[in-house]
């Protein structure tokens, strides 16, 4: 049994559909992200499996149990939202025990849930303090002390780390996934940030337009993206997309590219030539990461599938630990990511190593991954 299990969910506003039929099974444990940009549905999904938004039609349930129409409170969720909605004028002990008071649990138990939630999140030094005096993270801290306060059957995050500075967030990502392998809580996470969504889920919902582009593990949706969107929104820098025709050379089907007066024939995949052999004489969008176009020094002797071309360096920057360098494909801004060593300058040429065996292929007309 599916710890939430959402089936062809559906939301109107008038005439116009939010949500355009969204299934989804999380299992118990699980940690899924709901990812995607601002206007794309996720936090209006989110919003209905909590009970604080109406489903124009579908079916969720959480725990084998139909919820579409239950009260929040009767739902057994636990929300921890983006402005933190902390009691402005309840200490953080009792803001983490407020709702074991209204739930009526004896106070013994309510001291002894609160020491053992503290504890987790490292929070005991704050008990007695107001939320005025906590910083951004301790008041998260807070948040999702009270959230785990109800030892609920599915937590729901709200862009929980949004407000928060980017050093911050990082030191929060990491205590949350800490807390997730502690705990073992099914959660569902929405966000719009992508390296969040790479970091901590077991699954990720790409989201666009209401409606689900890709789920699957992060690393899946990062080699194997389903269309153009999922490729173009994750990953930072995102995959380089050039658009280029398809050849047939010394009987291998590839794409023809060209940096200046340098021409490059590219095969592809052997998995791929197959289907990419269809569309001979024609164009593609073809695929390839930042981190699949390098340098020797980062990629050290050439294996199989990588092939050394020479291009134009247009633009560096430098980042610290990599140096990101632009150069242009078929009239395409196009980035490589190589060591900080490799010395090399704006308007120079330079041999870049390319990885072929990761290369993917999209159909321009309907954005879908060519197989």
């Amino acid at each position: 049994m599916s710890a939430l299990s959402i089936r062809d969910v559906k939301k109107r506003y008038g005439p116009v559909e939010v949500l355009k039929g969204i299934s989804i099974d999380v299992e118990d444990g699980e940690f899924l992200i709901l990812v995607g940009p601002s206007g794309c549905g996720k936090s209006t999904l989110l919003n209905m499996i909590a009970g604080l938004d109406t489903i124009s039609s579908g079916e969720i349930a959480i725990g084998g149990r139909v919820v579409n129409n239950l009260s929040p409170k009767d739902r057994d969720i636990a929300m921890v939202f983006q402005s933190y909605a902390l009691y402005p004028n309840m200490t953080v002990r009792n803001n983490i025990s407020f709702g074991l008071k209204i739930r009526k649990i004896p106070k013994e138990q309510q001291e002894e849930i609160v020491s053992r939630v503290s504890k987790l999140l490292q929070i005991e030094a704050l008990l007695d303090r107001m939320p005025s005096q906590l910083s951004g993270g301790q008041r998260q801290r807070v948040a999702m002390g009270r959230a785990l306060a109800r030892d609920p059957a599915l937590f729901l995050f709200d862009e929980p780390l949004s407000n928060l500075d980017a050093k911050l967030r990082v030191e929060m990502r990491a205590e949350i996934k800490l807390l997730h392998e502690r705990l073992k809580a099914t959660i569902v996470y929405v966000t719009h940030d992508q390296i969040e969504a790479m970091t901590l889920g077991d699954r990720i919902a790409v989201m666009k337009s209401g409606e689900v582009h890709q789920l699957a593990s992060p690393q899946e949706v990062y080699d194997d993206p389903a269309d153009l969107f999922v490729a173009g929104f994750i990953g930072s820098p995102p995959m380089n997309l050039i658009r280029a025709p398809v050849a047939e050379h010394d009987g291998c089907v590839g794409v023809s590219l060209h940096n200046g007066g340098e021409a490059f024939f590219f095969p592809a995949p052997e998995a791929i030539q197959g289907g990419l052999s269809k569309w001979t004489g024609r164009e593609v969008i073809v695929g390839i990461r930042p981190e699949q176009i390098s340098d020797e020094i980062s990629r050290g002797l050439a294996r199989e599938g990588h092939v050394k071309r020479r291009a134009k360096v247009e633009v560096v920057h430098p980042t610290g630990p990599d140096t990101l360098i632009l150069i242009e494909l078929n009239e395409t801004p196009v980035t490589c990511r190589v060591h900080p060593e490799t010395m090399v300058r704006s308007g120079q040429m330079t041999e870049l190593m390319f990885d072929l065996s990761k290369l993917v292929f999209f159909d321009p007309e309907t954005e879908r991954r060519i197989r």
